[in-house]
């Protein structure tokens, strides 16, 4: 198996790189291949699929995607990188009744994530899922229990965790590089434009809308809804928090050596446009922790002014100097007297507004990872404990949002302490049929 400094130099996620010839040149043992099946394979999905494809001993036997255009242009790029032709489903209880492979990534919308992954690891499957690895809290809770449970890995998609630079970053932080942390900030920003007022018609002849919706309660269809503004509606999405906000909240979780926040405060709106958009377009969350320290996190989803130089990322503040990193795998140390005393730099290729993949080569290890805890040869860098308690956060900020207070929250499990309303808001209800339960 290629090491990872090599799987980055090949770039075997560029789309040249895919050939069969360089997909199987494999020198391990035979008993190490790993068969994945993919659910929902029309824009991050296709690039799981695109990168599990092209590493050494990975087959891609199965597709999920209840859009049949969005199937078949999956299957037949499958197909033309390996040889080697995918089943494709539309409903994702039938690909897990196929016993012959070993794990499913999930990079359907949010409210598939943990209702699939649960379902995969019933069927005896190891999940790798995308952020956010949950709808609402509940589900994430849930999704931990049948980890548990079942004995199977759960991988989120918090690829941080897997960059070298970062890693370095965060053992040089708890090291005392710049004292003791307190505070940290973290943003991201984007220019997106209006989704308009979707008009309700007819689903596409191509999309089985009701499996689509799945565990989700139903909703008519509108013309502005799939492939990705579902992203803006509290029904199916999380909005900006969960969609980008997880990347910069776990790094900060990590950093500050925290779990579970004691006060959570949001505040935002739909500023920029009148249109369907529900989620904040512009939204800070404030977190304190029960360790004295705090964070906040700014999302600006209509207006890419820069901060720091960068759509993304972190600065970590300790009584020491200050810690830099703009969300790719670089950062920068500075002293108490802002004076630059360190800088790392990676030149890997960054678009931090990329919708689909802004650091492809690197994402593509935290893929590598996931398959090589399956063959035992490493643990995932990012289990699901970890996972939900990052996504916590941000859909914490999302309750606070909503009810339009602060919230109080029990440090030991993160729940919402004394407000009824906003406890509500901790689960959702499910589509009749669709529970979940593990």
């Amino acid at each position: 198996m290629q090491n990872r400094r090599e799987f980055i130099k090949t770039g075997l996620v560029g789309a040249g790189a895919l050939t069969t010839s360089n997909l199987f040149a494999f020198n391990g043992q035979p008993n190490d291949k790993v068969v994945l099946g993919i659910m929902g394979t029309n824009s991050r999905g296709a690039f799981l699929t695109k990168t599990f494809a092209a590493i050494p001993n990975v087959e891609i036997g199965y597709i999920c995607d209840p859009d049949a255009t969005v199937l078949a242009k999956t299957i037949a790029q499958v197909e033309k990188m390996t040889g080697k032709k995918p089943q494709g489903f539309s409903d994702i209880r039938k690909m897990l009744e196929k016993k012959d492979f070993d794990g499913m990534a999930i990079a359907a919308p949010d409210h598939w994530h943990a209702p699939a992954a649960i379902m995969g690891l019933q069927a005896g499957k190891h999940v790798y899922v995308e952020k956010p690895c949950s709808h609402n809290p509940r589900e994430g809770e849930l999704l931990v229990e049948a980890t548990n449970k079942y004995k199977k890995l759960v991988q989120m998609g918090s690829q941080r965790r897997t960059f070298s630079n970062v890693k370095d970053m965060i053992a040089k932080l708890h090291g005392g590089a710049i004292g003791r942390v307190y505070f940290a900030r973290g943003w991201y920003v984007n220019n997106r434009k209006s989704i308009g007022k979707g008009a309700v018609t007819a689903v596409p002849q191509n999309l089985d809308f009701d499996l689509w919706q799945g565990p989700a309660p139903r909703r008519d269809y509108k013309d502005n809804l799939v492939h990705y503004n579902w992203h803006w509606f509290w029904n199916w999405g999380t909005g900006e928090a969960l969609n980008n906000g997880t990347h910069e909240l776990d790094v900060i979780r990590w950093g500050l050596n925290v779990d579970y926040p004691t006060q959570v405060v949001s505040a935002g709106g739909r500023f920029h446009f009148q249109d369907d958009w529900e989620t904040p377009d512009t939204q800070t969350i404030t977190y304190n922790f029960p360790n004295n320290t705090a964070c906040t996190w700014e999302g600006r989803s209509c207006n890419g002014y820069n901060s720091e130089d960068s759509a993304r990322g972190v600065i970590f503040y300790g009584d020491k100097g200050t810690i830099v990193y703009p969300g790719a795998n670089s950062y920068q140390i500075f002293d108490g007297a802002n004076k630059l005393v360190s800088e790392v730099k990676d030149d890997t290729p960054f678009d931090a507004t990329n919708t689909v993949s802004p650091l492809e080569k690197l994402d593509g290890l935290h893929l590598v990872n996931f398959v090589e805890a399956i063959r035992e040869k490493e643990k995932i860098n990012a289990p699901i404990l970890e996972g939900h308690k990052s996504t916590l956060l941000p859909q914490l900020g999302n309750i606070a949002y909503r009810v339009g207070r602060a919230l109080k929250c029990d440090p030991a499990n993160g729940h919402i302490l004394n407000d009824k309303e906003a406890t509500k808001l901790w689960s959702r209800d499910y589509a009749k049929g669709w529970d979940v339960v593990v």
